[in-house]
């Protein structure tokens, strides 16, 4: 009734696979922890000491978005305006999915006759300044909730740079 060599084999085969997960815990443990050792299994692997300086800056400041803008390259800004083609035209009167942009940098916001505005971009400011138009560029829906504006914006502030001074040009 009672086999004593299959009972034998079934627990030696349970302990063997027991053995082969605690194993694979123990490789897997040494291969992924980022624990710092010495029973703090959750601490960071290694301690980095900083010294601070007060005279030193924190960060490496760039240059403003100012002296970015008398440096910009009008030629640059027109090859980013391509990225704005698609809903906007330059022309005078000329709307499309968005309003003209012709003579846009210090035009008063939601001003453009014959376009629907959301309302929206009141947000922004009462004219479209260079300053106000870098912030608006950089995140559209974040600076002006609600806008019909679906373009993402542009991420990089020598772009933003060079467009605007592009559009400063169209007067």
């Amino acid at each position: 009734m009672f086999d004593t060599m299959t009972t034998t084999k079934v627990i030696g085969a349970f302990c063997g696979a027991l053995l082969i997960f605690m194993l694979g815990n123990w490789a897997a443990m040494a291969l992924y922890t980022t624990g710092g050792g010495h029973g703090d299994e959750h601490a960071a692997s290694y301690v980095i000491e900083v010294e601070s300086d007060d005279e030193a800056p924190s960060e490496e400041a760039g240059p403003t978005f100012e002296e970015l803008l008398a440096s910009a390259d009008v030629g640059k800004g027109a090859k980013v305006f391509g990225k704005c083609k698609a809903c906007h035209k330059i022309e005078p009167g000329a709307n499309a999915t968005g309003p003209t942009l012709h003579a846009v940098v210090g035009r008063a916001v939601d001003s453009v006759d014959g376009f629907s505005y959301s309302g929206a971009l009141e947000a922004v400011g009462e004219q479209w300044t260079p300053e106000n138009l870098n912030v608006f560029l950089a995140d559209p829906k974040g600076t002006a909730p609600g806008t019909k504006m679906s373009f993402a914006g542009l991420k990089k502030e020598t772009d933003r740079a060079n467009l605007i001074a592009y559009l400063s040009t169209l007067e």
